[in-house]
């Protein structure tokens, strides 16, 4: 069994009257990345730097390899490397503002110029290491922070939405650099940020954060596919959630009623005539016109409505078709204009039972 690099038990922290974390139970696993998400306000960058050992929790225990930490906080932030939303850049050349660490940490002039020399080129900024910090842009000074955190080798890389500030098109190549040097260091990693794109391509693991507590935490498939409850269900990009009951069990399959409208779903655990809420990824649904004599997927559900909006979303569409209640589908603008749907027209709706999750009413 993976070992724990670092823990939390029974941890709180609290400032004033405000409780602002609140975890019982967190390990992060040696050489995995764990995501934390969650929306503005849950506290998400409270526990990062609680894991940091820049925050000293109100109450509870942080450990570092199952020993505590307390009277080793500074010996241990050593081993540790942290980046910002912001970039913190010193008067000085990019290439020495990427050195900092190192020199704090007296690795001799040698290795220090080697090390630098690698990861700049490795984040490709190997060609402003002679430029004032000041004058870089946003993404390369986030690169340069990148650059920075890699080159002390550390044990634990703390990373608070480094992405945040930048532009989509930023995002996504430096996105795509990190992942890379990740899987080739192996390197113990949290990773803090809201947005669900940088979890499902960074995360081994994902935990969801909202008011201080861990609502959900497993596999980014678990928790984007089978959220715990409805919360975290609309959190993770599950627009479609509708109440409904199961009617019957039968095959494996749970037919469920709902909106007027009968659905079947993979039976996970429910009971005959129990309340539940039906979720549904905009991602899962396939959109065909209205009228066709045979539909072209396998799916087993089939919902007939017509088209209420359109909403374009870069190279995505939005579809909200009027089922009885409102469904979301989310396909690509190549898919809309094959189709010719517009407001107003008919249109069949169609998922399959296994990409429907159940979660049972009131939880």
């Amino acid at each position: 069994m993976t070992q724990a690099k670092l823990s939390l038990r029974d941890v709180r922290v609290r400032r004033g009257r405000s409780e602002l974390v609140d975890v019982t139970h967190l390990d992060v696993l040696e050489g995995e990345v764990l995501v934390i998400i969650g929306p503005n306000g849950a506290g998400k960058s409270v526990l990062l730097e609680t894991l940091a050992l820049l925050q000293e929790p109100t109450a509870g225990r942080v450990l570092f390899e199952g020993e505590p930490v307390r009277g080793r906080q500074l010996r241990l932030r050593r081993r540790m490397a942290v980046v910002f939303q912001e970039s913190a850049m010193l008067r000085r050349s990019l290439a020495e503002n990427v050195a900092m660490g190192l020199r704090l940490r007296r690795v001799p002039r040698s290795v220090r110029r080697e090390r630098v020399r690698h990861w700049m080129e490795r984040f490709g900024i190997a060609h402003l290491a002679g430029r004032s910090a000041l004058t870089v842009s946003g993404g390369e000074a986030q690169r340069a922070n990148l650059a920075r955190a890699f080159a002390v080798e550390p044990e634990v890389l703390m990373l608070d939405e480094p992405f945040s500030a930048l532009d989509q098109p930023t995002r996504d190549d430096l996105l795509e650099d990190l992942s890379a040097a990740l899987r080739e260091t192996g390197v113990t990693t949290v990773f803090v940020t809201h947005d669900r794109t940088e979890a499902l391509r960074l995360g081994d693991r994902v935990a969801v954060l909202m008011g201080g507590v861990i609502r959900q935490m497993g596999t980014a498939a678990e928790v984007f596919a089978a959220p715990v409850d409805e919360e975290v269900a609309a959190f993770v990009g599950v627009e479609n959630i509708v109440a409904g009951r199961v009617r019957s069990l039968a095959g494996g399959l749970a037919t469920l009623e709902l909106g007027g409208a009968t659905v079947e779903s993979v039976a996970s655990s429910p009971e005959v005539g129990s309340e539940v809420l039906v979720c549904l990824r905009p991602e899962d649904v396939v959109i065909e016109p209205g009228g066709l004599d045979s539909h072209r997927t396998s799916a087993r559900n089939h919902l007939h409505g017509s088209v209420n909006r359109i909403t374009p979303l870069g190279g995505q569409v939005r579809v909200v078709v009027d089922c009885g209640f409102p469904l979301v589908a989310l396909i690509t603008k190549q898919s809309l204009e094959d189709l010719g749907l517009k407001v107003g027209d008919e249109a069949v709706a169609s998922f399959k039972a296994s990409g429907v999750h159940l979660i049972p009413r009131g939880r």
